[in-house]
């Protein structure tokens, strides 16, 4: 499942400059199979910075992260073409960047509810096998008079 669609990027700008960015063979139409691979690209992007704290892909997309692969797709359409994306793309390819960056950091949460397993995957061992877990030592009953 991608972040995005070509409906998506249409909502953005429109078919004319689609056509433009994906119509190599000079057809006069959206060349579909450039922009589905502008979007897993995108996706691609996306679910490098977001790996370390969520399972990817994201399901469900939320919808940040859709108008993020939108602007990231749009953008990735400029690059390909070798064509200087208008100032406007490149701000919000950077805004999405920063965002993810963000995400990556910790800072930000998607708000997704499946975060990514531990690395590892492993559960916490005692680091002295056999031994019963630790005593917590600061409580609220402990701490209650030292006011």
């Amino acid at each position: 499942m991608s972040y995005c669609t070509q409906d998506d990027i249409l909502e953005q700008i429109d078919e004319t400059a689609l056509i433009e960015l994906t119509d190599d063979d000079g057809v006069g139409a959206v060349d579909a199979a450039r922009v589905t691979r502008a979007i897993a690209d995108a996706d691609a992007d996306i679910d490098a910075y977001c790996q370390a704290h969520y399972s990817v892909p994201l399901s469900p997309v939320p919808p940040k992260v859709r108008k993020l692969a939108v602007d990231i797709a749009i953008y990735h359409l400029y690059s390909r073409r070798g064509d200087a994306a208008p100032d406007i793309r490149k701000d919000r390819y950077r805004d999405a960047v920063r965002f993810l960056e963000k995400v990556a950091a910790g800072d930000i949460a998607l708000g997704v509810a499946s975060p990514a397993p531990e690395s590892g995957g492993a559960e916490f061992i005692s680091p002295v096998a056999g031994s019963p877990p630790a005593t917590r030592i600061f409580t609220r009953d402990t701490m209650k008079d030292l006011k």
